[in-house]
């Protein structure tokens, strides 16, 4: 659903370097530390509609089953950047993946307990710069490899602050490239009007759809539209057999 959404507001560089550090989330209270960033950004900054916004908090049923990846600012112990995992087979016990309140994802049906979905990525918005989002990337190649995932799977979000143009446009410059085969291909259920939105706009995907692509990824077919969120998602897949290797080396932890 929100997946990019909160890299979507242009990037802003730190005053410093600072030091990052990548840890799993290993109680309630820093889970309720991702809970609250992800407030800030979805919420504060980007106008989402959430239930029980007097909590400060971004929740929903999915946040107990999933693990909840955290990069903190070891010089200010704030957490900046969270993603939270779901594997296909807590997936498969608790009725489905959260992305199939969006996307109809029956030709993946099949390989449901080889897939690990990514979800809620939010990243502070003085943080937004390659080194967070490498951090990331790291944590969730680590998990997928060690756990024997054979597909990654997450909806990437763009903003439709200017009405769907701009998103559009997005899907549109990837899907000429990345576009997935069609064993892969999902299908929204409230698709953007792609149609209604001919205006093309020079707009750059957002830094995590960027490494999305970049790790190997496809897109698996037009956006969906979210109108809590007012945001276009994207269903991104990465077969772990495409990843690039120059970033599996990269990203594996002796």
């Amino acid at each position: 659903m929100l997946e990019q959404a909160a890299v979507s507001v242009a990037t802003r560089a730190t005053r410093h370097s600072p030091t990052l550090q990548l840890s799993w989330a290993r109680s309630t209270s820093e889970i309720r530390e991702a809970q609250r960033l992800r407030y800030k950004v979805f919420v504060e900054e980007l106008g989402a509609r959430i239930n029980n916004p007097e909590l400060g908090l971004d929740s929903d049923q999915y946040d107990q089953h999933c693990e909840h990846l955290l990069v903190r600012d070891a010089d200010r112990g704030e957490v900046i950047g969270a993603y939270r995992l779901l594997p296909g087979p807590t997936a498969i016990k608790i009725g489905g993946f959260y992305a199939e309140q969006e996307f109809d994802l029956s030709r993946l049906r099949h390989q449901r307990a080889q897939t690990l979905e990514l979800g809620r990525s939010c990243v502070h918005r003085d943080y937004r710069t390659g080194a967070t989002i490498a951090r990331l990337w790291a944590g969730i190649a680590n998990y997928a490899m060690r756990g024997g995932y054979q597909y990654v799977i997450g909806c990437a979000s763009l903003s439709m602050a200017d009405g769907g143009h701009a998103a559009a446009s997005i899907y549109r410059k990837i899907a000429r490239q990345h576009l997935a085969p069609v064993e892969y291909r999902t299908y929204p259920r409230c698709e953007l009007p792609l149609a209604a939105l001919e205006r093309e706009v020079e707009v750059a995907p957002p830094a995590l759809v960027k490494g999305y692509i970049r790790v190997g990824a496809y897109v698996c077919g037009a956006p969906a539209w979210d109108p809590d969120f007012n945001t276009a998602d994207l269903f991104m897949l990465l077969p772990m057999a495409r990843m690039d290797m120059r970033y599996a080396r990269h990203f594996m932890v002796k």
